[in-house]
């Protein structure tokens, strides 16, 4: 695929997909005969990856060390699962600290609907009084 398909495909724009390419993100993108970058479905794997990692909040720099670690082989199992741990313990109080911010943004629309309210009762209580 090329990069501009890729870019439709993950709705990335291209200068994101150099960015992490040059920094690691996506090991070894293959250039066709043309030297086009010829994106395969391993690269695709990554950008899927690193797309949904990111959409999680998780670092540049962690996914950078991620790769790094996945590269090195088999060795580097039980340091990848450690640093998916860790993650996913910051997303978790990352979940918590949204749906504290959620209920009370609930709160606070449920007092402005109930502001409505009170107004229109207002508003027809006093046409009430104008006839």
């Amino acid at each position: 695929m090329t990069i501009s398909e890729v870019s439709k495909k993950f709705n990335i724009s291209k200068d994101t997909l150099r960015y992490y390419e040059r920094i690691g993100l996506i090991p070894h993108v293959g250039r066709n005969k043309s030297k086009i970058r010829d994106y395969r479905e391993e690269d695709c794997n990554w950008i899927e990856f690193i797309k949904c990692m990111r959409n999680a909040g998780l670092p540049i720099d962690v996914l950078i060390d991620y790769v790094r670690l996945f590269m090195q082989g088999d060795d580097t199992i039980e340091a990848r699962k450690n640093l998916l741990i860790e993650q996913r313990k910051y997303l978790i109080e990352r979940i918590e600290v949204m749906k504290k911010t959620l209920e009370r943004l609930d709160y606070k629309i449920s007092v402005y609907e109930k502001i409505v309210v009170e107004k229109e009762r207002s508003l027809r209580r006093d046409s009430l009084y104008i006839k």
